[in-house]
């Protein structure tokens, strides 16, 4: 009988202790979690003025979003979360002139020094 009323005190006290522990939840297995583009400096270094929208596409591919009355702004969108980590969005954001040449890039990449270099 004395058995029983430490289990009836020590179980529910330390379930929740393991439950207010952060100690649990690390143990749960968490996947990887990549949503939206994935993109790198390398390949936003391969960007040039000029590019056409057809060019852009090949290097960063399609884009995550376009709106409906800005066609000629492009939104690159790479979130992620790894496992128990916090989740890190980067965006990148393609503007194109009249005529679908790329004009400029902004965001949380940096365009390449030789961005406004000629086309070859």
């Amino acid at each position: 009988m004395q058995i029983k009323k430490w289990l009836v005190i020590a179980l529910p006290l330390s379930m929740t202790l393991l439950t207010g522990c952060s100690l649990l939840e690390k143990l749960v297995y968490r996947i990887d979690i990549n949503q939206g583009n994935y993109v790198e400096q390398k390949s936003v270094d391969k960007l040039k003025f000029g590019m056409t929208k057809e060019q852009v596409r090949f290097v960063l591919g399609s884009p995550m979003l376009v709106e409906n009355g800005y066609p000629n702004t492009w939104y690159y969108i790479d979130h992620q979360t790894e496992g128990h980590q916090d989740s890190v969005q980067k965006n990148l954001i393609a503007r194109f002139n009249d005529e679908g040449k790329l004009v400029n890039i902004d965001g949380d990449f940096a365009p390449n020094s030789d961005f406004f270099e000629q086309i070859h």
